[in-house]
């Protein structure tokens, strides 16, 4: 039974089967969903929201407030029991907290970048050839990148996006570390096991080492054959890395389960839900994400924010809570996502706010309105008193007078 109630009615164990207004306007990706964190209790309890609608047949009723309650029998020495004893506890929080602004880690970030695609360069070609993975070799480069994701979390990541055709499977496997590394923290991983979700992130495409070159690098649509060759890199990477001295079993799951759904309908196994590991749904999460944000040779790359919001809207291809945590790392507008703001000016996101996803900081250039360019300005929506705020995703494709988003991005400053 759905009933529409008060924030202040809200309890852990209801099923919110919608929040009123856009998804983008409040900080839950999801439209409907189970309400078992306290944290997310607090967030909705304490939102302007009128009312919010529950069903009644998924999740638990309204407590009725005049209805008779029983006696309970207590002693000196103890306490009524609260609500619900996983109202008492506090969720764990991410271990990852931004150190710098993501400007002044550009610099060092695409540093990173540069060492990273060369050395995976390297590892990747030497087996091409036939030659022994040696571990050691990767691990500084995941402490590399580590370091950067811990100083900024979007500054390298959006980097990472830049890519050529020449130059895609290298750094979308540095990407991929990187995306692993944020979300192992916003998942509260600890160091050991965030390291080892990055080294699985790093190697998790080995097996494309083992595709025909002409056909990892086709610039047309693949025929059937080129596709089932592409798709056994699963397992084919899986077995480069079973005879690597020192592998840890994150990566060795990941190289072969990547491409699960939880609806089973991925590959190599099918497998579904409780069937794929953790780290495996990482890695389908940070995999597509970086994918789909990319240019390829056959088609050009989403724009982050609507890639994250087509994400969110996949049911069947993720697990909704590594999803959600996802999105957490990276923003409901990611580093680089080109966004219309309430005033009808357009800018693009340079940076993220801890804890507070809808108000990134964007520098603001365009004119939806005159189709024009603005004097740049940055815009930090967490303390601006203008009132503007982000409306909505910008399409660039429909406004033709739209500058090089990338020029704008990377610009340093006011430039």
């Amino acid at each position: 039974m759905l009933k529409r109630i008060a924030p202040d009615q809200l309890r852990l164990g209801m099923y919110v089967q919608e929040i009123p207004g856009p998804w983008m306007n409040h900080p839950f990706w999801r439209g409907s969903f189970k309400l078992e964190k306290y944290e997310d209790l607090k967030t909705l309890r304490s939102a302007k929201i009128d009312e919010i609608l529950i069903d009644t047949t998924k999740g638990r009723d309204i407590i009725v407030e005049d209805a008779p309650k029983p006696a309970v029998a207590t002693s000196p020495t103890t306490t009524p029991a609260p609500e619900s004893e996983a109202e008492t506890v506090k969720p764990r929080q991410a271990k990852i907290s931004v150190q710098v602004g993501a400007e002044q880690e550009r610099v060092q970030a695409a540093r990173v970048l540069t060492g990273s695609k060369k050395a995976i360069m390297t590892m990747f070609n030497e087996t091409r050839m036939g030659k022994a993975l040696d571990v050691r070799q990767a691990m500084p480069v995941v402490q590399e990148i580590t370091a950067s994701v811990s100083r900024n979390r979007g500054a390298l990541i959006s980097l990472a996006r830049l890519k050529t055709s020449d130059d895609y499977t290298y750094m979308h496997s540095v990407a991929v570390c990187a995306l692993m590394i944020a979300l192992g923290h916003q998942l509260g991983l600890s160091p050991e096991e965030t390291r080892q979700a990055g080294l699985a992130g790093l190697l998790h495409d080995i097996g494309k080492m083992a595709v025909p070159t002409d056909i990892l690098n086709k610039p047309g649509k693949l025929t059937d054959d080129e596709f089932n060759s592409i798709k056994k890199h699963a397992q084919a990477g899986h077995a480069i890395l079973r005879g690597v001295d020192g592998i840890g079993d994150a990566a060795l799951d990941v190289s072969l389960h990547h491409h699960e759904k939880i609806d089973g309908s991925g590959y190599p196994f099918n497998l579904k839900g409780s069937q794929i590991s953790l780290m495996a749904k990482m890695g389908a999460v940070c995999d597509v994400y970086d994918a789909i944000t990319s240019n390829r040779p056959y088609k050009p790359g989403w724009e982050p924010g609507h890639s994250i919001k087509r994400m969110a809207n996949n049911q069947g291809h993720f697990e909704e809570s590594v999803l959600e945590a996802f999105i957490k790392s990276v923003g409901i507008f990611p580093t680089g996502s080109c966004v219309l703001m309430h005033s009808g000016k357009v800018g693009i996101v340079i940076d993220q706010h801890p804890g507070s996803l809808l108000t990134p900081k964007v520098k603001v250039f365009f004119s939806a309105t005159t189709m024009s360019m603005l004097p740049i300005e940055i815009v930090d929506l967490a303390t601006t008193r203008s009132g503007d705020k982000i409306a909505s995703y910008a399409d660039p494709s429909k406004m033709p007078n739209l500058p090089n988003l990338e020029t704008i991005w990377a610009s340093s400053g006011l430039n």
